[in-house]
């Protein structure tokens, strides 16, 4: 899946600091799920075929607000 696929839901309020793909985002498929980018994460070992990332709450939080949740 290419990330022009994805329906970016942060990153677009910090006054331009983020445009460059490089920050924690939270992005929605077509099907209704997330993708998380973030830093990763090393808190414990997951899953073969999964992984962890860390996101700054606030992230989040624009994300829940971008879907009006």
């Amino acid at each position: 899946m290419a990330r022009e696929e994805l329906t970016r839901l942060t990153g677009n309020t910090n006054g331009g600091n983020c445009g460059q793909g490089d920050c924690p985002n939270v992005y929605r498929t077509a099907s209704g799920s997330f993708v998380v980018q973030g830093d990763v994460s090393l808190a414990f070992t997951p899953p073969a075929g999964e992984g962890l990332v860390e996101i700054p709450e606030e992230v989040l939080r624009e994300a829940v607000r971008a879907l009006g949740w």
